[in-house]
């Protein structure tokens, strides 16, 4: 069994004086407000676009690390700033959330993601929660109110950095407004916003996810049937352990067996189909026809991906106790540890190889941001001290 306790400790000195304090230190904005995100591993700033993205993704970072960390009044300035420079440049006339804006906040790109709108509701979600403010609240319902008109008309939003073929959806879109649906209507108590958070959920756990290929897939045609390779039998071991994970967050408080044991199942599979038997590690995507992967840098090791595995296997075990989650735990914990904290400059290598080298290609965006590695430890923690209540381990933890 593991020390939870110790785990959290070790967990919130990480978080604390490693990551948050590598970010307050290198890439705050001190002159426009936002945070600088364009900046490499050694803190280096190689542009100053500012993808609105990482500008609600920080937000909800900063926002939650006083909320549920530690109620420091640095992380809270960081999160006024953030708060103030997205309120006035952020969003368009039309309720939606822009994609690109330069250092001083002009926009470069309208609103090309709506993805982007699903991190600004759990950032504005966090951030009300953190000041008790009734305009982040407003807005992140606005926001709702908005995307979800677009939901319900396929075809009518984008999804920058990766479009959408005609005819598809995207199982990360319904991954990422499951939650944020979800966190929104617990905040304003309101059951048909959570109805909606619900509706995206089992649109993963009966749809996306295809038990007869033991995965969760990223893309199906729009009556839910699946696609030929190699758009349909692309899947990606991070956004699976990743969705799992927000959908036992969203059931946590519910009696639902059902839906609790396919989240698990869809861990599982994820680790089981995405490790590296060669080199350790997970892959950032897989073809479940052993093909070549639809998306490129398939066999890059990226932290985003491994951070999630190192908050959601803490859940899964919450949910199952089957000793499968431990010793997953216990893996990924070494290998990350052992490959991604970066000792000459702090905070985490972004991106590696697959031998798990360091390497700088862009995937996906030009942005390093404070979000998937201080949200995942965030999360471990706040279920690390849920066990740690609840079962009291004592016994020798996979230590950082």
């Amino acid at each position: 069994m593991i020390n939870f306790q110790k785990l959290s400790c070790d967990y919130r000195r990480i978080l604390e004086e490693d990551i948050l304090s590598w970010w307050l230190r290198h890439a705050i904005d001190h002159e426009h407000g936002g945070v600088l995100s364009c900046i490499k591993d050694d803190g280096s700033v190689v542009s100053d676009d500012k993808y609105v993205w990482s500008q609600t993704r920080a937000l909800w970072t900063f926002s939650a690390a006083f909320n549920r960390i530690q109620p420091d009044p640095t992380y809270l300035a960081v999160a006024d700033r953030l708060f103030e420079f997205l309120v006035r440049h952020g969003h368009n006339e039309h309720g939606r959330w822009q994609y690109l804006l330069s250092r001083q906040g002009d926009c470069k790109q309208d609103a090309t993601s709506i993805q982007t709108d699903a991190f600004a509701i759990c950032g504005l979600v966090e951030y009300a929660r953190a000041t008790k403010r009734q305009e982040p609240v407003d807005l992140a319902h606005q926001t709702y109110q908005c995307v979800l008109r677009h939901l319900r008309n396929p075809g009518s939003y984008d999804t920058t950095p990766y479009p959408l073929p005609d005819g598809t959806k995207a199982h990360r879109v319904s991954m990422q407004f499951s939650l944020a649906f979800w966190e929104l209507g617990k905040l304003l108590n309101d059951q048909d916003v959570l109805s909606q958070g619900m509706a995206l959920t089992d649109d993963v756990l009966n749809h996306f996810r295809q038990p007869d290929q033991q995965a969760i897939v990223e893309y199906l045609s729009l009556d839910n049937s699946c696609l030929p390779a190699p758009l349909g039998t692309l899947m990606g071991p991070g956004h699976g352990i990743e969705t799992a994970w927000f959908q036992l967050e969203n059931i946590r408080h519910l009696q639902d067996p059902q839906r609790k044991h396919k989240a698990i199942e869809i861990m599982q599979w994820s680790l089981e189909k995405g490790w590296d038997q060669n080199y350790g590690g997970l892959f950032l995507h897989i073809d479940l026809a052993g093909g070549e992967p639809f998306l490129p840098h398939a066999d890059k090791k990226l932290s985003w991906v491994h951070s999630e595995a190192l908050c959601g296997l803490p859940m899964a075990y919450e949910a199952c106790e089957e000793s499968w989650t431990l010793e997953w735990l216990r893996r990924i914990n070494d290998w990350t540890f052992r490959s991604f904290p970066n000792p000459e400059h702090g905070e985490w290598r972004h991106r590696l190889n697959r031998q798990g080298q360091p390497v700088e290609e862009v995937i996906a965006l030009p942005v390093k941001d404070p979000f998937h590695i201080p949200r995942g430890l965030i999360y471990a923690i706040e279920t690390f001290d849920r066990l740690s209540r609840r079962d009291g381990h004592t016994q020798q933890p996979p230590g950082p």
